[in-house]
């Protein structure tokens, strides 16, 4: 209460944060309509700057040649039954006998999911695995057979690779090339020596598995029984040199009529790379491709291809207009053939994939 005499003094309210902001909005309101003007006024610099390429690549695809198109798509296909054709002989060197129809089926579905789906390569990889195992491949024969077409398919774009880099006339390093050739057929020679000799380290697992459980105070045969079990599934494996020979041929098949549907792709559009840029264009655009970020490698591997068909010859209107081509067909069209052949063979089938998850999980409780 105020004492007499004294005049009350009006208390001061605190300022809301609300108020604050809104003053601050109220007095740079100029700013936004500044920085959207300057940005409009960017798009129509780049769009001046960018019309003459980009009215080239409008062109390059109008005066589109529909044959080497059609030339493409025919490549394509035959690029994907060549990489069935690895994954039936690997099988049928494993005993498990499955027609090219069946492979190339998964092929086209693994594929699809590989394009499309986040992690797809991991969704591929299980799809692929669940669908040998119904053909009758073991568990260690699926995965197997996994690994060898990965190596042997890795081993085939490195060929191509160095081929697309010796013709172009790059230095390539004869040390590395060594390495890396030496490195991969050491490996696809160990996993083939270990699917057709699995008795011969039958007994180093042993040692390995007594001195763990010796460090770590386990019973002496623990995990003998099921290394046994893993070693007498590899036993079916007979990968002879002529399956070896022919699964190369078809790998190489697999990559050559891939590089065709590049190639097929810039005649498509007027565009005239040499074989060597070309070489190098598709082995960067895998690689690059190879690396997770994005389903299918959406969005960085364009560039890659574009600016490497530019380096061997093609205007940039014209490699643009081929990626476009390329990517339609190797991207869009498998993913779309790849879905539609899920849905009609391989969507009735997933009562199937459950029983066969719960027979894993009935696997892997102890004393199952």
């Amino acid at each position: 209460m105020a004492q007499p005499g004294n005049t009350p003094r009006r208390l001061r309210r605190p300022r809301s944060p609300v108020a604050e902001t809104s003053r601050a909005r109220g007095r740079f309101w100029w700013l936004k309509w500044l920085l959207g003007v300057a940005l409009i006024a960017l798009l129509i610099v780049e769009g001046i700057i960018l019309w003459p390429r980009l009215n080239e690549y409008w062109q390059a695809l109008t005066e589109i040649h529909w044959g080497w198109v059609a030339a493409c798509v025919a490549a394509q296909a035959v690029s994907l039954s060549g990489y069935a054709s690895v994954q039936q002989r690997l099988l049928n060197a494993a005993g498990v006998v499955a027609g090219h129809l069946k492979n190339l089926s998964v092929i086209y579905a693994s594929t699809a999911m590989a394009l499309t789906l986040p992690a797809g390569q991991v969704f591929s990889t299980a799809f692929t695995y669940k669908q040998t195992r119904k053909w009758g491949a073991t568990p260690v024969v699926a995965s197997w057979q996994l690994a060898m077409c990965g190596v042997i398919a890795a081993a085939t774009l490195a060929l191509l690779g160095a081929t697309g880099a010796v013709a172009f006339g790059t230095k390539v390093s004869p040390v590395t090339l060594t390495i890396s050739l030496v490195g991969m057929a050491a490996l696809f020679l160990a996993l083939r020596y270990v699917a057709q000799n699995p008795g011969s380290i039958e007994r180093i697992g042993h040692r390995v598995l007594a001195l763990y459980n010796r460090s770590r105070k386990n019973p002496t045969g623990r995990g003998m029984h099921r290394w046994s079990e893993i070693l007498k599934q590899l036993d079916s494996v007979e990968l002879s040199r002529t399956d070896t020979a022919v699964a190369f041929g078809w790998s190489a098949v697999h990559r050559v009529a891939d590089v065709l549907c590049l190639g097929f792709a810039c005649w498509a559009v007027g565009a005239d790379p040499s074989f060597a840029g070309l070489l190098i264009a598709f082995t960067a655009a895998k690689a690059v491709g190879s690396i997770p970020l994005m389903p299918g490698g959406l969005g960085y591997v364009e560039p890659v291809l574009i600016t490497a068909l530019t380096m061997a010859g093609s205007t940039w209107a014209q490699a643009a207009a081929a990626v476009f081509v390329y990517r339609i067909i190797s991207f869009v069209l498998v993913a779309l053939v790849g879905w539609l052949v899920f849905l009609v063979s391989f969507r009735a089938t997933h009562h199937e994939d459950l029983e066969m998850d719960l027979e894993f999980e009935r696997r892997e409780q102890p004393g199952v």
